[in-house]
């Protein structure tokens, strides 16, 4: 019988890696329904990451306006990711 020399645990081969900014960033934005094409109207792209970036960032302000009082952080999250999408929606131009 052949014995298993492995000093790993089978917890710790069941561990997960921890997810890159970037797959966050992909998660969010198409939580969202959002898309960034190439060029809407020569509008600039942005990609997932940046889009991410721009909800943190407006999270935070949120937060920092109420001056950071706990239990509100995923309503300013909701709310940052609406008001992202929202800006980066295409705008119809009048004609």
């Amino acid at each position: 019988m052949k014995r298993n020399d492995n000093p790993q645990t089978s917890e710790q081969k069941t561990t997960k890696a921890k997810p890159r900014a970037g797959d966050l960033a992909r998660a969010a934005t198409d939580e969202i329904g959002l898309t960034t094409p190439a060029s809407v109207d020569g509008a600039t792209r942005f990609s997932d990451e940046e889009v991410y970036r721009l909800i943190q960032e407006r999270a935070y302000q949120k937060a920092e306006s109420r001056g950071f009082a706990p239990g509100h952080e995923v309503q300013d999250w909701i709310e940052a990711e609406a008001e992202v999408k929202r800006s980066l929606q295409p705008r119809d131009r009048p004609a």
